[in-house]
């Protein structure tokens, strides 16, 4: 049998188009697209739950927020939030309240926000004092 049929070749392909295509797409589509993805997650990915891979993924846009093998959010330090309007708002990541797209942010503030993967240009740890 050739080698191309084998499992091993099945799983290596596999493991491919997740990083190299499924991966890519969660880090760049709109929250509405990445909610219809998650309707069929298991016919898209398999048996992974949305919340550990899609939103991650997903979430992995803005490189603070994500850190590989957590399971959420990073929560340790202060992030500045850039939105498509211009506003910035600086706050904690707020892992529990951040579900399908919604950034849950506890603001320096005290006020909370939540805000759509959508309108978020940039995200950034702020530096220490």
């Amino acid at each position: 049998m050739s080698e191309l049929f084998t499992f091993d070749a099945l799983v290596a392909s596999r493991r491919e188009w997740i990083d190299s295509v499924l991966i890519p797409w969660c880090r760049r589509a709109s929250r509405a697209d990445l909610r219809r993805a998650e309707q069929d997650w298991a016919d898209i990915a398999g048996r992974v739950a949305p919340e550990r891979s899609l939103w991650l993924w997903a979430w992995s846009r803005f490189p603070c927020l994500y850190v590989e093998g957590l399971g959420g959010l990073e929560e340790s330090f202060p992030v500045r939030v850039t939105l498509a309007s211009g506003e910035t708002l600086e706050g904690y990541p707020e892992n529990r309240g951040s579900e399908r797209g919604e950034l849950s942010l506890l603001r320096l503030d005290g006020a909370p926000a939540r805000l759509s993967i959508d309108d978020l240009v940039s995200v950034e740890r702020m530096p220490p004092d």
